[in-house]
C-alpha cells in the first residue's frame, strides 16, 4: 500500500448527479461495451485531465495506452480521448484544481486532498532487506508474497532522484523513471528521435514508475533500456549499508543469466555516460509481436563517434541472443578505425554472429533471432547514417 498517498477507483470519481466529463466522453463515443475495461480508462483519463498542461490528442492516447479493452474496438475509445481534449483546451492553468472540479472533471473532495494527506504521519520502511525500486516486475512475479517481504522501499527517496549534467556527462539516479528520461530536455536535444525510442518501453503507467536501476538489477536478456546503456557504455555505482561505492562498466556487470556482479547487500545508485555530440550517433532497434506495449524478440543499441568516414568509437549492444544482456565486445572493437562503407558492415555482421548464442522460445527460433539481427545490424547503419 502505498504511505502518503490518495489510491483513487473509479467510484472516487463519480460525481453527486452526473457523469464526469471523461465518463460522458465515453457514452458519447460508444466507447464502452463489455464495461470490464472501462473503469482502467475512465481513471486515465481524468488522470491525465488533472496532470496535462496543455492538452493534446497524441498525449490522450498516450495516457491510455497502459489499458487494454478486447471487445469495444479503440478507435471509439480515442474519440473519447480527443473528445476530452478539447473540453481540456480551456483549463485554467493558474487554478487547474478549481477548474477541474467546477467544469466537472473531478468530484469536489479533490481539492482538500493535499490537505487531508498533509495530516498523515508518515511511517517510512526504510530498513528493509529486500531493496525495491517501482516493483513492477516484483509486484507480478510475487504479488501474492509481498505482504510477508522485508522490503527496502526506494521510489521516493530523494537522494536517489535526480539527473544532472557535467562535462557532457550524464548522470542518472537510480530511483530515476523512464518517464522523467522521456521528457528531459538535454537528452532530447541530444539524442535524435530520443523521444520515439523511449515511447517503444511498456506503457505509460510503467514509464511513469519502474526505475532505471529496476531495469538493470532485473537481469532480463532482453531489458530496453539495459541495451540501450550498454550501447553508451554507460557505468553503475553500487553502494553497500556501510555507504561504501564502488564504480563498474555496465558491461561487466552480468556474470550470467540473472546473476549480478554485486553483493546482496550493494544497490544500484547511480548510471553515468556520455552524453553523444555532434560526432556520435545513436540508435535503437526494437523488434517485437505489436509496435507498443510488448516485450522485445530482440532489441539492439550502436552508439558511433566519427571522424569524417572513418569510426573512431563504437558501443553496440543487443538483447534477446543470448543468457544476458549483451554487450558486443568484438563487434565493436572491430569497427574502430574502419571506413564506413558496404563491406565494413557485412564483416561486422559476420563477427557479430559468432557473439550470440540465442534459444528457440516463445518469442522466436534461434534462426528467426540470428535473422533479426542481421536485419538489425543493417537497419541500425541506415539510420543513423543516412
Amino acid at each position: 500500500m502505498p504511505i502518503g498517498k490518495h489510491v483513487v477507483t473509479v467510484e472516487g470519481l463519480n460525481l453527486p448527479d452526473k457523469l464526469n466529463q471523461a465518463q460522458q466522453a465515453m457514452v458519447d463515443c460508444s466507447g464502452t461495451q463489455c464495461g470490464f475495461c472501462t473503469p482502467g480508462f475512465i481513471n486515465s483519463m481524468s488522470g491525465y485531465a488533472l496532470s496535462t498542461t496543455s492538452a493534446t490528442v497524441e498525449e490522450a492516447i498516450s495516457a491510455i495506452d497502459g489499458n487494454i479493452c478486447r471487445c469495444t474496438g479503440y478507435k471509439s475509445i480515442e474519440r473519447a480521448a480527443a473528445k476530452l481534449t478539447e473540453k481540456l483546451a480551456s483549463k485554467d492553468q493558474d487554478h487547474p484544481l478549481e477548474w477541474l472540479v467546477a467544469n466537472g472533471f473531478v468530484p469536489e473532495y479533490f481539492k482538500h486532498v493535499a490537505e487531508r494527506l498533509s495530516e498523515i504521519k508518515l511511517e517510512y520502511h526504510t530498513n528493509g532487506q529486500i531493496p525495491i525500486g517501482g516493483g513492477t516486475d516484483l509486484y507480478v512475479q510475487k504479488h501474492d508474497e509481498l505482504h510477508d517481504m522485508d522490503l527496502h522501499y526506494l521510489f521516493d527517496k530523494s537522494h536517489l532522484n535526480g539527473i544532472s549534467f557535467s562535462e557532457g556527462q550524464c548522470t542518472i539516479k537510480s530511483a530515476v523513471t523512464v518517464s522523467d528520461l522521456i521528457t528531459n530536455e538535454v537528452l532530447l536535444d541530444a539524442i535524435p528521435n530520443w523521444y520515439n525510442y523511449l515511447k517503444l518501453v511498456s506503457s505509460t503507467p510503467i514509464r511513469n514508475i519502474g526505475t532505471i536501476a529496476g531495469n538493470i538489477a532485473n537481469g532480463s536478456p532482453i531489458g530496453d533500456f539495459t541495451i540501450i546503456l550498454l550501447a553508451m557504455n554507460a557505468r553503475v555505482t553500487l553502494t553497500n549499508k556501510e555507504d561504501v561505492s564502488r564504480s563498474l562498466p555496465l558491461k561487466d556487470f552480468y556474470l550470467g543469466y540473472k546473476v549480478l556482479n554485486k553483493t546482496a547487500d550493494e544497490i544500484i545508485t547511480a548510471i553515468t555516460f556520455d552524453v553523444p555530440n555532434a560526432q556520435t550517433q545513436f540508435n535503437f532497434e526494437k523488434v517485437c509481436k505489436r509496435q507498443y506495449l510488448d516485450i522485445a524478440s530482440v532489441n539492439a543499441a550502436i552508439t558511433v563517434s566519427t571522424d569524417g568516414n572513418t569510426i573512431k568509437e563504437v558501443h553496440a549492444s543487443m538483447g534477446g541472443v543470448g543468457p544476458t544482456p549483451k554487450y558486443l565486445e568484438k563487434t565493436s572493437t572491430f569497427l574502430v578505425n574502419k571506413t564506413i562503407e558496404a563491406q565494413t558492415i557485412l564483416r561486422a555482421e559476420a563477427l557479430l554472429q559468432t557473439e550470440l548464442s540465442p534459444i528457440s522460445d516463445a518469442r522466436g527460433t534461434e534462426a528467426y533471432k540470428r535473422l533479426l539481427a542481421t536485419s538489425i545490424v543493417f537497419c541500425s547503419f541506415y539510420c543513423t547514417f543516412s
